[in-house]
């Protein structure tokens, strides 16, 4: 089993993995644990995807984690998605506009990552 506090417990679950989608906008804790789950903890698992088959990224960049947090989580993926050449997308939706609404979301988001321009 993966724990997002060690980074290196995901690993194994990467193998054969082409989009790897971090959808944790309405994540539930503390203040500190949800900064550090867009934070270090993320900036961890992009550092390990360089070494693996992963081809893209889904990043959930709106929900009920205070937006700040989730900002600092979009500048991270920007950054590193962009130094490393690595598709990805910014999903936004609203979970409030409807679960349905968000899951079309989130495939679009993998479709897009998938099959670039």
């Amino acid at each position: 089993m993966a724990d997002p506090d060690r980074v290196v417990t995901l690993a194994p679950a990467l193998a054969g993995v082409a989009v790897v989608c971090v959808l944790l906008g309405s994540a539930e804790g503390s203040a500190p644990a949800l900064s550090a789950l867009h934070g270090d903890r993320l900036a961890m698992l992009l550092t390990r995807v360089l070494d693996t088959h992963v081809r893209g990224m889904v990043y959930e960049a709106s929900g009920s984690v205070e937006s700040n947090v989730l900002a600092g989580g979009v500048s991270r993926v920007r950054s590193f998605c962009s130094r490393s050449r690595i598709p990805f997308e910014l999903l936004d939706g609203r979970v409030a506009a409807g679960w349905e609404r968000w899951v079309e979301g989130a495939a679009d988001a993998v479709d897009a990552v998938l099959m670039p321009p």
